[in-house]
């Protein structure tokens, strides 16, 4: 398999080599507690040796590692019977965000782009991971449509999920045709909903996400009338401050299961595909597609400079949205504070050694 390397991808880079992308307060780990390994003893789970008796984490079809650490119960493994492990499902971006506002969750996934709106509206989470560099949204109409990209978007119904990358990817993709979100009708709905609306025609257009963006051309004809990696952000995974500062000893092994999760995944995709599928219920060429041609594994987990980029790129249309309270400052002091590099940076430095 080629991974592919995206031109944000190469220009953040090579800004790196040039100026360190001008944000040197947030290299990785800068900033941040020494937790990385810090807390119980790290051991295989003898009752009171972690800091919690529990942990309540996400999955997500958008999240392929999380599929392979459920599966293969990584987490349950190394915790033992001590700590009782809740797995539950995030529907999008937008709902792991709540839940972890909430307090429901002490981990969970997301695009970089919500996370960043999130911690901008004050919400305490930091990304101590990343899971991929995907291009799971695009522009997506029906079979018959007289829709041929974004520029044919204005006035027409068109649904995303706002918080979620296909809503930020609606919006840039509007503003490169010299629209705004002002100029379409916006339909609010889950992503699901957004697909069955499309189908539907109560919608003419879907800021669609895989897979079900996938499982729609396949299955119905849908059409993508407009792709953009570089309007694709990471894949987050992300944890309350709380979580971090009181159970580092507990997220360290989160991060550990999803190292390891990668490197099987990269040598085990067709496997890899065969959850996704079983996990959305749909064919195995459909969640192939996905996770071979659309969901990069192939990326350095430890969150840093190439994330900064991205999410430098897109701070100006957060901060011009009106959806942060704080608008401009409020969104720069979320994106210098929003890195905690130390459990990733562990967990490659494990996994790089038990490869050698």
């Amino acid at each position: 398999m080629t991974h592919r390397i995206s031109r944000r991808t190469a220009t953040a880079l090579g800004l790196s080599a040039v100026a360190g992308i001008g944000l040197a307060a947030c290299v990785p780990g800068e900033g941040s507690e020494d937790t990385a390994g810090s807390g119980g003893s790290g051991g295989e789970g003898g009752a009171g040796e972690w800091s919690t008796d529990s942990l309540t984490i996400d999955w997500a079809t958008y999240n392929p590692l999380s599929l392979v650490i459920r599966d293969q119960q990584l987490i349950e493994t190394v915790l033992g019977e001590s700590v009782s492990v809740e797995w539950v499902q995030s529907a999008g971006s937008n709902k792991a965000n709540e839940f972890l506002r909430s307090g429901s969750v002490d981990i969970a996934s997301t695009a970089g782009s919500a996370a960043l709106l999130a911690r901008a509206n004050g919400s305490p989470i930091k990304v101590i991971d990343i899971y991929s560099q995907p291009e799971w949204a695009a522009l997506v109409v029906g079979e018959d449509s007289d829709i041929t990209g974004p520029a044919d978007l204005a006035g027409r119904a068109v649904a995303a999920t706002p918080g979620t990358d296909p809503y930020f990817f609606l919006v840039q993709t509007l503003t490169e045709a010299g629209l705004s979100i002002q100029d379409v009708e916006l339909q609010p709905l889950q992503h699901a909903d957004g697909r069955s609306a499309l189908e539907g025609g109560s919608v003419e257009a879907w800021s669609g996400l895989d897979p079900i963006m996938a499982a729609a051309e396949v299955e119905s004809g849908a059409q993508l009338v407009y792709r953009n990696v570089d309007f694709n952000t990471y894949g987050f995974l992300n944890a309350t401050e709380d979580f971090i500062e009181n159970h580092a000893d507990v997220a360290q092994v989160v991060v550990d299961a999803y190292e390891q999760a990668r490197t099987w995944a990269l040598a085990n995709l067709e496997a890899t595909a065969q959850l996704l599928a079983d996990a959305v219920g749909i064919d195995l060429a459909v969640a192939t597609t996905v996770i071979t041609e659309r969901s990069n594994l192939d990326v350095s987990g430890v969150p840093g400079e190439d994330q900064l980029a991205v999410l430098e790129a897109i701070s100006p249309m957060l901060s011009d949205s009106g959806d942060v309270r704080g608008g401009a400052d409020a969104v720069e002091k979320a994106r210098g504070s929003i890195l905690h590099a130390d459990f990733a940076t562990a967990a490659v430095e494990k996994q790089t050694a038990e490869k050698q």
